[in-house]
Parts: C-alpha cells; structure tokens; sequence
C-alpha cells in the first residue's frame, strides 16, 4: 500500500484512540543503549569498547531509517491551537460602546456583525447640567440590559437567581422618545422600539420568555435638570409576549386555530377537578402587565444634551397567554437619551 494511503488511516486511528494527545505527543524514539557497568579487568574495558563500537552504527541506521510521519502534524496542530486561542481571546470581547456621534458616522456594512447595535451610546462627561425647559423632547433614548434575574421560590422564601441569556444580540431598545417637561421632570414615551423579545434559562435548564419593554413609560423625578446623581422612575406597561395569532402546538389560538383540542366528554367529565388548568390553555387571552423602572444619571453632557446612567426594571414574565403564571423578571442595566 502506498504510504499517502497509510497517513490518513494512521490519522483516523490515532484521533479515535487517543484524541488530541495523539497529535500533540512526540513519537516515541527508540533509546540507546545504555552503557553498561565497567569491570577492573582491562580485558573486559576492552571487549565492552568493542561491543560499544560495533552496536553504535546499527542504532544510527534504524532510527534514521524509521520517518518521523507525525512531524507535520504536530506544527499544523501547533499552528490551530496558536490560532484558535487568539480566536478566543478576541471573539469573545463584546463590541465596545462608541458615542452617538461616531456611531452616526459609520455605514451600515460598518455596524453590520460588529455588535454595536446592540450597544447604547456612551456619554462623555462635559458640563454640569442639562436644563429641561417646557416643550422639550427626550429623543434616541436607548435601553441595554447587562443582567437578567428571575424570581423563584426556594425553602428560604422568594429569590432571584442569575440566568444565562440564549436570545442573540437583539435585546435592546432604541430609537425611543417622547415629550419631556420640567417641574417635576416627566418623561412620557411615545414612540421607537420599545419592546424586544428574549429568553432567560435558569440554573435548572428552564427556559423564562418575556417582553423586555418600556410601552407607555411615565418617569418623573424632582428637579427641572438633569445632573449626575439625578433619580427619576415611573411604571410602563408588559404587553403579552405573543399576540392573539399565534397557534399553539396543539393549534389552539385566541382568534385562529381550534377552540380546543380535547374531546368535550373528556373535558367535562368531573365538571370541577382539573378543569381550570384546562381551561386556561384553551381559553387564550391577552395579558397585560405593569412593570416599574428606576433611573439614575451619572453623566451628562451639556454641550450635546446627552445623558447616560444606569436602570433597575422589574416586570412580568410571559404567561402563554393566560395559561401559566408569570415570573417577576428583574433587569439592570444601561440608559442614554438626547435633550432636545
């Protein structure tokens, strides 16, 4: 067989044998032989110099004769691992947030797989304070979650416990605004995507579903400017997280589908017992929720009328549309917006 043929199969063999190790380990050479014990008799020094002599060419010739197949393997090996760690290192940092001004200056094929527009602009520090006067407007405020709690029950009470997000990098709001008046400040949303859909898993491998929104905000707070350590919040509203087309797997919807997908003798068999569960997925409705948010300015710029600080929002999970009770989520994250 021709020796091009006997390298892949090698190849095959080793990786199902021993994995990676089997590239990254050196080929096991042969070892010389090791000198043996010198006795005092110089007739015993002199026949072990010639058995040493005589021995010493025909180790050469067969470690020479033997190729060394996996030399190539092991740089190629070496190169992917140098690769995939610089890989690693440098997919794995998000994107870093820029201003509103940069980011305005950028092309789509510029922001397209870049992840900045899942970032809300950054504000750099210049004045004091932004002064709100009667007919403002707050425009592009932005939203950005930076961790994600559900609420369950444990034997201690109710706790919030840290989940892994699996929705991809579309979970913030943006391009939000909406009327801005002074004394006290209050801030009415009006308009933007105010609403985005995402899924939390919990430490057990459950998945939480909700609608991160911030629909019909009302935030005040006291003061007629904005200056870093200003608080303001108000309550939103949670739409349902589907919306009355949906099917469900059994093709049950709120005004498609079936109207249920058990047999009537079945479903009224107890007439009391088991029934409302029942009814619950059957019956679909539209649920609507209220959420809070609390708001903190930690920087302003006064020159552009920006603002930036950090959120705390609390709001309902879904319900699968009246079927199953919500989950309080809480969000903390990241604001802007743009006085104008």
């Amino acid at each position: 067989m021709a020796r091009s043929a006997l390298v892949p199969a090698s190849l095959s063999i080793a990786v199902a044998c021993f994995g990676a190790a089997a590239f990254l380990s050196a080929p096991c050479s042969q070892k010389p032989p090791s000198s043996p014990r010198l006795g005092s008799s110089s007739s015993n020094l002199l026949g072990l110099q010639e058995g040493v002599q005589t021995e010493a060419p025909v180790f050469e010739e067969a470690a020479a004769s033997t190729p060394n197949v996996w030399s190539w393997a092991a740089s190629l090996v070496s190169l992917g691992a140098a690769l995939g760690l610089a890989f690693g290192i440098y997919a794995a940092e998000p994107a870093r947030a820029i201003t509103a001004e940069q980011f305005s200056q950028l092309t789509y094929q510029q922001v397209k797989g870049s992840g900045l527009a899942n970032r809300c602009p950054t504000v750099e520090s210049s004045g004091t304070s932004i002064a709100v006067k009667p007919g403002s407007r707050l425009k592009n405020v932005c939203f950005e979650p930076k961790s994600f709690a559900v609420e369950f029950d444990t034997d201690k009470g109710k706790e919030f416990a840290t989940t892994k997000l699996t929705t991809r990098q579309t979970y913030t709001l943006a391009f939000i605004e909406g009327s801005l008046e002074p004394n006290p400040i209050t801030f009415t949303e009006q308009d933007g995507m105010d609403f985005a859909a995402t899924t939390v898993k919990l430490p057990d491998g459950q998945y939480v579903p909700f609608l991160f929104t911030v629909k019909e905000l009302v935030a005040k707070g006291e003061g007629s400017e904005f200056k870093p350590g200003f608080t303001w919040g108000g309550e939103f509203s949670v739409p349902s997280y589907r919306t009355g087309g949906f099917l469900d797997p059994k093709g049950r919807g709120m005004y498609l589908g079936y109207d249920q997908a058990v047999a009537l003798p079945a479903a009224q068999s107890d007439g009391a017992e088991g029934q409302d569960e029942l009814f619950k997925e059957t019956n679909k409705v539209f649920d609507i929720g209220k959420g809070a948010i609390e708001m903190e300015v930690n920087k302003v710029n006064a020159d552009l009328g920006e603002i930036g600080g950090v959120f705390v929002s609390k709001q309902p999970s879904d319900t699968d549309m009246g079927a199953k009770a919500p989950r309080t989520i809480l969000l903390k994250g990241i604001f802007y917006g743009k006085v104008v």
